[in-house]
């Protein structure tokens, strides 16, 4: 099996395609994210071949927000999947509601705290309260982490701020906005390289385009896993 601190965003139209891509890259990855994007393209369908024929692992990023009942609702049906990871926002209610709906299985719930897409002029425009993002993604993982969550998911620039938190000792920190040097940054605002997310506190990276819109997938996958094994990536405190 290979190293699961990367994880492969198939952020691709359907599961058709999702599919291909993973047989393309075939044992160098053995952890997938599927999003919401293509969640009518057949992702669920995907997961569940990924999980059951391929032994992958997978991460259903949905980012779920509404009243607790709908969310607790929502998880408990997606966890009869047998999925690894599940993504609702933050907040504290969610949270709750969430960890009740996963009761007794092994998904972990991971908060969102601030989209990496993101940064100050958004949340102004959103109405979010003054103060460095960065500060406000610290406050908001502490909080999210005190309500039960299993891990978060934060920026890289964010990881270290994360994990010194008390509150995150034994949680996951994992981090989308993760860019090999010299990758473009396509809509992404607050990012890093993998090493350096790993080396910060980050349990998991999340890529997606520096992997599947190149014409070697598995080699961009390979090059960035060598990384993870590289000095870089090695944290301060270990």
């Amino acid at each position: 099996m290979s190293d699961d601190r990367l994880i492969v965003a198939l952020d691709v139209q359907n599961a058709l395609q999702g599919l291909q891509l993973a047989e393309r890259i075939g044992d160098a990855v053995s952890f997938y994210k599927i999003g919401l994007g293509m969640l009518t393209g057949g992702g669920l369908a995907l997961a569940n071949e990924l999980k059951a024929e391929h032994g992958k692992r997978i991460f259903l990023d949905m980012k779920l927000f509404d009243i607790g009942a709908t969310v607790e609702n929502a998880v408990r049906g997606l966890a009869q999947y047998d999925l690894d990871f599940m993504t609702v926002h933050g907040d504290p209610y969610v949270v709750n509601a969430a960890k009740e709906g996963a009761s007794g299985k092994d998904m972990k719930i991971l908060a969102v705290t601030i989209l990496t897409s993101l940064d100050r002029a958004d949340l102004d425009g959103a109405l979010i309260k003054d103060g460095d993002i960065r500060d406000l993604v610290q406050e908001r993982a502490g909080n999210a982490l005190a309500a039960g969550a299993d891990g978060v998911i934060a920026s890289p620039q964010e990881a270290a701020l994360i994990r010194a938190l008390p509150e995150a000792e034994g949680k996951l920190i994992v981090t989308p906005g993760v860019r090999p040097a010299g990758a473009a940054l396509g809509d992404q605002k607050r990012v890093a390289t993998p090493a350096s997310a790993i080396s910060d506190g980050a349990d998991h990276i999340v890529v997606g385009r520096p992997i599947w819109q190149v014409e070697d997938p598995k080699g961009a996958a390979e090059a960035i896993l060598a990384e993870l094994k590289s000095a870089q990536a090695t944290r301060p405190n270990r």
